[in-house]
């Protein structure tokens, strides 16, 4: 096996059999937990506010809220939750994210999706300020991406940039594979990957790709984002290169990414797993958005670093 596209991943990182770097998402959430922690302390610790609302009783919904407030907690943030039941009409949805739009005190806030059936989740997100939208799910949110102006960039694909940037992975001249063209990770995850500064040559693939493997086997970053159980096998993946599962299916024998993780790792040089990998980095990238969201606002002063 080739050696990982990477600069400077250290010895101290762990491997899988395989021998691939293991890019762990909750050793990188943790790290940046702490990071935003001392940041807000070196401020004096003015308040930083999370609010999310959850509509209805999904179970992995909650948990994802949950563990968000635990996390937020934990960063130093405060946090507040608005629940409605599942019964809960369009309006109502919509005058709750529409108070905490208009309440001061609040810097981020997340919708938590999907909503159940009957609610339309656009004009909802639409009523989310842009400065607010620390998901980063809105169109304006996407458009500012798009135009290159400052905004708050969709938690899962910048948590996979985070992750490059943690462990390593060269962009710059490098070619990379996008599986999945959703306006949640795929079309966000192409323009991260192939803006200025970031320099790599990006292909979009999808379910309708012809021969994909062999078109992933030319990259040396492969982001498989389609939502379709361990469709990235060995066969997809070049010797070295480095692989980031994103898709998350549910089955009664837990969560199964979109990469076939245990024959993968024996050729990749760098790769998450799943679960464990990319989740943990959407949650550290949202908290990181609502910091630079109460910056954007004016709650939340710029430290400037101690003179010697």
């Amino acid at each position: 096996m080739s050696g990982p596209v990477t600069n400077d991943a250290t010895t101290s990182d762990e491997r899988t059999a395989g021998g691939a770097v293991l890019m762990d998402g909750n050793r990188l959430r943790d790290e940046v937990v702490v990071r935003l922690r001392a940041e807000i302390e070196a401020a004096g610790s003015p308040p930083v506010c999370l609010a999310t609302v959850l509509v209805g009783d999904d179970r992995p919904s909650r948990i994802y809220v949950r563990n968000k407030h635990k996390k937020a907690g934990e960063a130093g943030m405060v946090s507040r939750q608005v629940e409605l039941a599942a019964t809960a009409s369009q309006a109502e949805v919509e005058d709750a994210v529409a108070a905490l739009a208009a309440e001061p005190g609040v810097h981020g806030i997340l919708c938590q999706l999907p909503l159940p059936d009957g609610l339309d989740p656009e004009p909802v997100l639409a009523l989310v300020p842009p400065e607010k939208d620390v998901d980063g799910l809105t169109e304006r949110s996407m458009g500012r991406l798009v135009r290159g102006q400052p905004g708050h960039v969709g938690c899962t694909p910048l948590g996979v940039m985070r992750l490059l940037d943690r462990y390593g992975v060269t962009t710059s001249g490098k070619q990379a594979v996008v599986v999945g063209r959703s306006t949640l990770v795929g079309l966000p995850m192409m323009l991260l990957l192939g803006r200025k500064g970031t320099d790599a040559t990006v292909t979009l693939a999808h379910s309708r790709t012809p021969d994909l493997a062999e078109v992933c086997r030319q990259a040396d970053i492969v982001i498989a984002a389609a939502g379709s159980a361990r469709m990235i096998t060995a066969a997809h993946v070049k010797p070295g290169a480095a692989v980031i599962d994103v898709g998350v299916s549910r089955t009664e024998a837990g969560i199964i990414g979109d990469v076939d993780f245990d024959a993968v790792q024996a050729v990749a040089g760098a790769i998450t797993p799943m679960p464990g990998g990319t989740g943990p980095m959407t949650i550290a990238c949202l908290l990181e958005n609502t910091l630079a969201a109460a910056r954007m606002l004016g709650a939340f002063p710029e430290v400037r670093p101690a003179s010697t």
